[in-house]
């Protein structure tokens, strides 16, 4: 591999889906973290989805970042856009994130020569056709590594035929001060004993067994509200409506949509669920641990690995509303227990999932102290 112009700073690019999902997010935090690193210069290029409005792809210029936007209805489209940004700016090195971007991007990568590319895996269950996994290691020979975002990840992408000397899990981090300890309230009680769901409306997300969870509560005579942030698919989200009504649950729920403000909502709620099929690392949940709530999660990889249950919170079985019940009915119960939960997974949060740690270990695979220098086969 011939070494990098010493004249320029390494140049890293980061392609993703512009659908700011968890995966987007990711992206975004290891560039605004690179941006305190004087030897590396990065450029994240977005595939443009439905929700990939001008004023957010500004939001992440107006924060400093170099972003680019490429089409996304034909994927010899993407591929022939993303070629010619990276023929123009001439990255160092690419990671490619997500399913199925991270094949478009390695594909772009390896016509236009690119010397070091990383795929990057961002769930345990991923839409893998037969033809799609067959692209995706066919690439296997052009990539330094395929990255999980969790142990979980890393292990499906072994199970999945994808080498294991070449797979590596380097967790998720959140940008930790967003989190200080100045935001959150002194005492448990100022917090409402409510229950807030932060997460898009999607196929991997099971808003459905929260909400049966709330109807059992309110038959044991508990009624809390439930707050459900997020976007995402309208025809999911009008299901949760029509669930919502159909469990005359309507006085108790509220749909929150996309907010500004999720650090201070996390920070004055008691409880956090993540109700979910399957996911890779989610952010919400390490951002809600961070914010000191008493978390509950379904036990599936990528959410097992962050609550050590009865230590750091609660882990129920999956899409099983009378165990989410019992879960919270606990908590509600018992304020103690919920406070201690909430303290022990702010603890483990801090120490070990933040962005600048998450940032250090992608930074490590760069080869970059002392000097800037391309990694190495």
């Amino acid at each position: 591999m011939q070494a990098q112009d010493i004249a320029r700073p390494l140049r890293v690019l980061h392609f993703v889906t512009g659908g700011f999902s968890g995966a987007t997010q990711v992206a975004v935090d290891l560039c605004l973290a690179a941006r305190e690193d004087p030897g590396i210069q990065t450029l994240l290029v977005l595939r443009r989805k439905r929700n990939t409005s001008a004023a957010r792809v500004q939001q992440l210029r107006d924060q400093g970042l170099q972003v680019q936007v490429v089409s996304n209805w034909l994927h010899l489209l993407t591929v022939w856009e993303l070629r010619k940004i990276m023929r123009a700016w001439r990255p160092d090195v690419v990671f490619a994130h997500g399913f199925s971007d991270h094949i478009w991007g390695r594909r772009a990568a390896v016509a236009e020569g690119v010397p070091c590319i990383y795929h990057v895996e961002h769930n345990s269950h991923e839409r893998y056709t037969p033809r799609r996994l067959r692209q995706a290691l066919a690439l296997q020979p052009y990539t330094q590594a395929s990255i999980g975002v969790s142990e979980g990840v890393r292990t499906a992408l072994i199970e999945r035929g994808f080498a294991p000397e070449r797979c590596l899990a380097i967790p998720n981090g959140i940008a930790l001060e967003r989190f200080p300890d100045a935001l959150l309230p002194p005492h448990w009680q100022q917090r409402e004993a409510a229950i807030l769901m932060a997460s898009r409306f999607a196929r991997q997300k099971d808003h459905a067994t929260l909400i049966q969870a709330l109807a059992l509560l309110r038959q044991r005579g508990l009624r809390p509200v439930l707050y459900l942030a997020g976007a995402g698919s309208a025809r999911l989200r009008a299901q949760a409506e029509a669930l919502v009504r159909q469990l005359d649950l309507q006085e108790q729920v509220q749909f929150l949509g996309n907010v500004a403000d999720v650090p201070q909502r996390l920070a004055s709620t008691q409880l956090f669920v993540l109700s979910t099929h399957w996911e890779g690392m989610p952010l919400a949940l390490v951002e809600a641990m961070a914010a000191g709530c008493a978390c509950v999660g379904s036990e599936v990889l990528g959410v097992r690995e962050l609550i050590a249950h009865e230590r750091t919170g609660l882990l129920v079985p999956h899409a099983d509303a009378n165990a989410l019940a019992d879960a919270l009915q606990r908590l509600l119960q018992n304020p103690a227990l919920a406070q201690r939960l909430g303290q022990a997974a702010r603890r483990h949060a801090v120490a070990n999932f933040g962005r600048d740690q998450m940032w250090q270990r992608y930074r490590a695979l760069l080869n970059v102290p002392p000097a800037p220098a391309l990694c190495s086969n």
